[in-house]
């Protein structure tokens, strides 16, 4: 039997979505990055690339690449959060510029993840649209720093963040005044080690129906093998995901990170083509 007191204590944890939730806006939310339009019915928006910016060289070679196979934003990472201080960093404000100038050459928005405050006005300057990684989601400090700037912002699921616990995270950015938010799932740590996370589809239609934010699915990070980045990504697609994001790389062997999850141009473009017929098959384009 609920009593009035279990009753008080259950709606004390209830979340209060004041401007993520639908009661206040039950209108789909378009975000624009650079000039892709995501969510609210357009076409499922591709972002690809590389997981580090590696050289002028070979984002320049990557990004023409996806572009042709029909990605509409490049991405890279320039600040790179790794588990062990003695991996592979990032170039930094280098390849931040490596990035930008390889995305403008082929007409092409560019995200990244920016992990630091500081950093602030030169992800602003350079980038369209600014990454918020996983172990950030909880630092709250830095989503009310990117809130109270208008640039759009895709926010990951912490590995170990429940669904309730995620959104409110999107509700500290779009309190400070940014509406421009997209979540974006890129697994969870379950007890499962096939996979280097657990791809949780479910969450699509979950946030669909919670929130009026756009949803990316990264089958990349959640698989940790490109093995299985496709089926995963096709079936991102028909779950009614508003965009991809996928890690690819010309010479997975050598990257400098997350080369086992990076697949080859080719393979993006075979991809693409099946993402194509999936998306058509649910009333989608991409």
């Amino acid at each position: 039997m609920i009593t009035e007191n279990h009753r008080f204590i259950f709606e004390e944890h209830i979340p209060e979505y004041k401007l993520a939730g639908r009661a206040n806006h039950p209108e789909d939310t378009l975000v624009e990055a650079g000039g892709v339009k995501i969510g609210a019915g357009c076409p499922i928006a591709v972002m690809a690339g590389p997981c580090a910016v590696e050289s002028a060289e070979s984002i320049e070679r990557i990004a023409e690449q996806v572009k042709a196979a029909g990605a509409g934003i490049l991405r890279g990472g320039s600040y790179k959060p790794r588990t062990s201080p003695y991996s592979f960093q990032g170039l930094r404000e280098e390849g931040l510029a490596y990035l930008k100038n390889a995305g403008r050459a082929n007409g092409m928005p560019v995200i990244s993840e920016l992990v630091s405050e500081k950093d602030m006005d030169l992800f602003t300057d350079n980038v369209d649209l600014i990454q918020i990684g996983a172990r950030n989601m909880q630092n709250f400090a830095l989503l009310k720093a990117v809130g109270r700037i208008g640039k759009p912002v895709l926010l990951k699921r912490g590995t170990g963040a429940t669904i309730d616990e995620w959104i409110m995270a999107a509700e500290y950015i779009l309190a400070e005044g940014n509406p421009n938010v997209i979540l974006c799932e890129r697994g969870i740590r379950t007890f499962e080690y096939a996979t280097r996370n657990t791809m949780d589809l479910a969450v699509v239609p979950i946030i669909k129906e919670k929130t009026h934010l756009p949803i990316v699915i990264d089958p990349s990070h959640a698989t940790g093998n490109w093995k299985y980045v496709e089926p995963v990504a096709l079936a991102a697609v028909a779950a009614g995901a508003d965009g991809l994001l996928i890690e690819v790389h010309d010479d997975p062997d050598a990257a400098a990170s997350d080369g086992m999850q990076s697949i080859k141009p080719e393979r993006f473009a075979e991809l693409m083509d099946k993402a194509r017929l999936v998306a058509k098959a649910v009333g989608r384009e991409i």
